[in-house]
């Protein structure tokens, strides 16, 4: 025997219940499963809280089938190990949660053809949207791709409209701060274990480093920049160049967290003390800087607010409207223990 009022008369109750248990309207609570509210924060995360309390089970098929949606979102990462895109991914469930939206993750592993792929890959799978988290694409590919579906890109700047947008972050602004600091320090020969040529965040980090050198009135010495290519490994094998081309150095600012985390390692292995010998500067501020041997002074990128502000601008977009979020980022600069005054 059916109950009395059937399932749609349960689902409404329920909602009804989530409505007065997280204290907003049930025109709130349907909003934000669909997707199209806007709303603060915190209502957000009190309205999810009251459904993982009360175990309500919104039927999205249905939903989606009414709104032409298969409610699924894909990522495009580059690596799914890395912890800048862990945390990233983790803002984006913040900004998803109780949305009714879930996430398909695929990786690019930073070679532009496998990004082409796997983004094709997704739109196959039909999904809603995408979001991108950096990455090599070129703007006419995006352009292109977005002619399917509404398009997310966070680490670069596009020009606004149609169906994508942005979130960038001033990356020239961080190289410049970390190569700053190391000034302000007496610091007059730094390296930069620089990025992939081709990578956007690594050529506005290294216009960042030529920047402050060029204010600060000191020589820019193009062997004391070798590529890292963003990694642990790449950081150890490109400090290891430097110190077998004998240049010599006082200071390093690494492109990003994890090539620093090889430094210091490729520094350590030579019986090289950071910062007594060698001052280092990462950028990033990844979980891991706060307790490396000593812990890391970095540029601090907002992971998780990017990824929150990502799954809101999709969200925005695929409510048929621009994005409410603000497309832009700042950095800082966080001073911990491995770097310190030239003696």
């Amino acid at each position: 025997m059916k109950p009395r009022g059937g399932a749609k008369s349960v689902q409404a109750s329920t909602l009804f219940e989530v409505a007065r248990a997280a204290r907003v309207s049930p025109s709130t609570v349907s909003r934000i499963l669909n997707g199209t509210a806007r709303v603060s924060e915190g209502k957000r995360r009190a309205v999810a809280g009251a459904i993982a309390r009360l175990g309500f089970r919104p039927n999205l098929l249905a939903r989606g089938l009414r709104k032409g949606r298969g409610m699924t979102l894909g990522i495009l990462t580059q690596s799914v190990d890395s912890p800048f895109f862990t945390a990233s991914l983790k803002g984006i469930e913040e900004g998803l949660a109780g949305t009714g939206y879930a996430p398909l993750v695929v990786s690019g592993h930073w070679n532009p053809q496998e990004e082409a792929e796997r983004v094709a890959l997704l739109i196959s799978r039909q999904v809603d949207g995408i979001i991108i988290l950096t990455g090599d694409l070129t703007e006419a590919q995006i352009d292109d791709f977005s002619r399917s579906v509404p398009i997310v890109v966070t680490g670069r700047k596009l020009p606004p409209g149609g169906n994508v947008f942005s979130i960038g972050v001033d990356n020239v602004r961080g190289g410049y701060l970390a190569t700053r600091h190391l000034i302000d320090l007496g610091h007059k020969r730094i390296a930069h274990l620089a990025g992939p040529d081709e990578h956007v965040d690594a050529i506005h980090r290294l216009a960042g480093y030529r920047k402050a050198l060029k204010e600060a009135e000191l020589l820019h010495d193009p062997r004391l920049t070798v590529n890292a290519a963003f990694e642990a490994s790449g950081g150890l094998l490109a400090v290891n160049q430097l110190l077998e081309s004998r240049r010599p150095f006082s200071a390093v600012f690494a492109a990003n967290d994890e090539s620093a985390y090889g430094a210091r390692l490729g520094l350590h292995r030579r019986g090289i003390r950071v910062p007594e010998d060698v001052s280092l500067v990462g950028y990033d501020d990844l979980p891991g800087c706060m307790y490396t041997t000593p812990p890391l002074t970095t540029v601090r990128q907002p992971l998780l607010e990017i990824g929150r502000r990502a799954a809101r601008a999709l969200l925005d977009l695929l409510a048929g409207r621009m994005p409410t979020v603000d497309g832009a980022l700042d950095v800082e600069l966080i001073v911990r223990e491995t770097t310190r005054r030239r003696a």
